[in-house]
């Protein structure tokens, strides 16, 4: 009987020792967090535009697609998910695979998208009080993992730059970056892809914001053409919940402005949960 008391007594004290040495470890890391962020500017991440910031959160977004030909999508994930900083000036966004329900009498069958993730390395910044400005890289990479043609045949890469400016309220966000398919590069073809966000806050929690995203197509089906959709949209955050956690949460309809447009007038909600 003392032997297992002793045990116990041994097994409660390791557990303990593991418990508060874990707790140490992640709060280690979320001071890192806190630091990492606090030495960036405070927007909030736009409707579409890829933020240059570094955020964590788990972010689920929802599109809703009418085509040329009168169908009709719903993008359900957006390939959007957690957002994670691991260290310093790092960030990691790991996507849930997008959902998408087509329209009964369109073709293909509803499936999963493509599975993605991007790596963040922010290369330079400064809050409002020292500059409020960011300079950041991307490297994003699409895996094959669609069902039912419900993707690309093959991987593609996606360097990208990312930058942003404050002036007071006022901010832009924007990316520039290209896509570079790893093979089947006839079917897939590359793009130029080129964001633009302009924010203004009002009242703290209201984030008014129009965004430019624009596509220019070289080889595949859409070969020689440029598309550019026009994004009027609200963001509202960030809405404190306990402790780090909070809940943002805004939409938009995606316009297109030029006479190419494979899809027009696309209503998009977004939540998010910083934490």
């Amino acid at each position: 009987m003392r032997r297992a008391a002793a045990l116990f007594v041994v097994m409660v004290s390791c557990c303990s020792t593991s418990l508060f040495a874990q707790n140490g470890v992640i709060s280690d890391w979320l001071d890192m967090v806190t630091q990492t962020q606090s030495e960036q500017p405070h927007w909030i991440t736009p409707l579409n535009t890829t933020t240059p910031r570094l955020e964590q959160e788990f972010r689920y977004d929802v599109q809703w697609q009418t085509h040329n030909d009168g169908t009709t999508t719903t993008n359900v994930g957006v390939s959007k998910g957690l957002e994670i900083i691991p260290q310093k000036n790092t960030e990691i966004i790991l996507a849930v695979p997008p959902y998408i329900i087509n329209n009964p009498d369109s073709s293909p069958r509803d499936g999963f998208g493509d599975w993605q993730f991007l790596v963040k390395y922010r290369l330079a910044a400064g809050n409002e009080e020292h500059g409020n400005y960011i300079l950041t890289l991307f490297y994003q990479m699409t895996l094959p993992t669609g069902q039912y043609q419900e993707g690309n045949p093959s991987p593609v890469i996606t360097p990208t730059i990312a930058y942003g400016k404050g002036f007071g309220h006022f901010d832009v966000q924007g990316t520039l970056g290209g896509s570079l398919p790893t093979g089947n590069i006839n079917k897939i073809g590359h793009a130029l892809l080129w964001n633009n966000t302009l924010q203004y806050k009002i009242f703290k929690k209201l984030w008014p914001e129009t965004e430019f995203n624009m596509t220019r197509y070289y080889g595949g089906s859409h070969d020689g053409h440029t598309v550019l959709y026009v994004t009027p949209g609200l963001m509202l955050g960030r809405f404190p919940i306990h402790n780090r956690i909070a809940f943002t949460f805004g939409g938009g309809i995606q316009i297109a402005a030029t006479s190419f447009h494979p899809t027009n007038h696309i209503p998009i909600l977004s939540l998010r949960v910083p934490f």
